[in-house]
């Protein structure tokens, strides 16, 4: 009888904790396992904070505003802000977390660093009349959090030490450090004015052509390498917010002047001489500040002609070619893709002069080891004594002017030519004679 009613009792039991369990339990919120809710500092969303104020733990004050969609510095200068940095700020203040409440009524802030707050940071959003601030102390031992507080509350908190370097910024930490004003994207001229001449580069269709001391194709990566430097280059200091003696910089008669045009606009970046930190003096041509940017600007800067020229051969590519034509000694063969019996179907590469069955797979090895055989270098002129070893033709389906290339050899060298465009290339000799002996292979 007492183990049937235990039986039953502990029966009940379970029916009652199942019931619980279903009823109240699966109606709670699913909480992360062995993860504490941390509380917000401020209950603010980043996108509406409009005024920023940072006080750098080496004294420098900063007001930012925002105008739009960007910021401004209106204090201690008027200027671009740094959208990046200023972003860090206000995303960081909106996600601040209280890691651990230390003391809720302080005696003495001294031992935490906040009696002389090393870093201060205000915002204000469209809504507030006050700015709210937060001070940062001394970090922990561990250096793993940091003191900080609420300017006019008592209450002592921990907050994550890895965000001290985003808070603690200086004025020039939160400018813009854009060396040159310029939209990058528009820019459609280059020009390079240095003690071995002048070197231009103009843009049409998406295209770069290198427009002097010669005119011939450019390599479009390379152009755009030197664009990004200048246009995307940034100041490591500033040396004078404005000065009257250039001279001293070697900015009076500079290196290096390099004008970006963008239609009728234009910007100019004047290069100087080293500076004693081993950086270079720099200026805008519209502004009356000195600052310094990276040396290696000069790499760039130094590079000539040769260096920018477009270094393929060929525009022709056997996936986007419809003729091939090679003449050696006298005797041309032509190459051609003729289209499938079904208009969908793929073309095929065949041999079309003189007509010959050959391995279309061969045929296509011959063609990409020809499209793909590149300068090395460039030369102002052909060796005396060069002759005329192979003339090739290529078209492209795609509409483009047909290729003509003519190669040359003296002795073991090999060079290359195209109609109009001024010296020679100079050829690997392997690359060349691998596609010749492919060539000689199909006969």
């Amino acid at each position: 009888m007492g183990r049937g009613r235990n039986t039953l009792i502990l029966f009940l039991a379970l029916v009652a904790l199942g019931a619980y369990i279903y009823f109240v339990e699966r109606k709670r919120e699913p909480a992360s396992e062995g993860v504490e809710a941390k509380a917000k500092v401020f209950s603010v969303e980043a996108g509406k904070i409009e005024e920023l104020q940072v006080q750098a733990s080496g004294g420098d004050a900063t007001t930012l505003k925002k105008e739009g969609e960007r910021w401004k510095i209106v204090a201690p200068v008027a200027t671009e802000a740094d959208e990046g940095e200023v972003s860090g700020i206000t995303s960081n203040l909106a996600s601040l977390e209280v890691q651990r409440v230390v003391e809720e009524q302080p005696r003495d802030l001294a031992p935490y660093g906040l009696d002389k707050a090393r870093v201060h940071v205000g915002f204000r959003t469209g809504g507030d009349q006050a700015m709210k601030r937060v001070v940062f102390g001394a970090k922990t031992p561990t250096g793993g959090d940091m003191y900080a507080r609420i300017e006019g509350e008592p209450r002592v908190f921990l907050v994550s030490g890895f965000l001290d370097s985003t808070f603690d910024r200086t004025t020039f930490d939160l400018r813009s450090k854009a060396v040159l004003k310029v939209e990058r994207d528009k820019v459609d001229g280059i020009e390079v004015q240095s003690p071995a001449g002048t070197l231009r580069f103009a843009k049409a269709q998406d295209a770069w052509r290198i427009a002097a001391p010669l005119d011939a194709r450019a390599d479009y990566g390379a152009v755009e390498g030197l664009l990004g430097r200048v246009a995307g280059g940034q100041m490591k200091s500033i040396v004078e917010a404005e000065t009257g003696d250039l001279a001293k910089y070697g900015l009076a008669t500079p290196q290096y002047t390099v004008g970006l045009t963008a239609g009728s606009a234009r910007s100019t970046l004047l290069v100087g001489q080293a500076s004693p930190d081993g950086q270079v003096y720099a200026k805008d041509g519209s502004r009356p500040m000195v600052f310094t940017v990276e040396s290696t600007l000069l790499d760039e800067l130094k590079k000539g002609a040769g260096e920018f020229r477009f270094k393929d051969l060929f525009e022709f590519r056997t996936f986007s070619g419809s003729r091939f034509e090679v003449t050696r000694a006298g005797t041309t063969i032509v190459f051609e893709k003729e289209k499938g019996k079904d208009a969908d179907a793929p073309g095929k590469w065949v041999q079309a002069q003189p007509r010959k069955d050959v391995d279309e797979g061969k045929v296509i090895d011959v063609l990409s080891r020809l499209s793909n055989l590149r300068a090395e270098s460039f030369v102002d002129a052909l060796p005396a004594g060069t002759i005329e070893a192979a003339q090739v033709k290529a078209r492209s389906s795609e509409g483009k002017k047909e290729d003509v290339v003519t190669f040359h050899k003296a002795g073991e060298d090999v060079y290359a030519t195209r109609p109009g465009e001024p010296g020679a290339a100079r050829v690997a000799p392997a690359d060349f004679n691998d596609a010749v002996k492919l060539l000689d292979e199909l006969k």
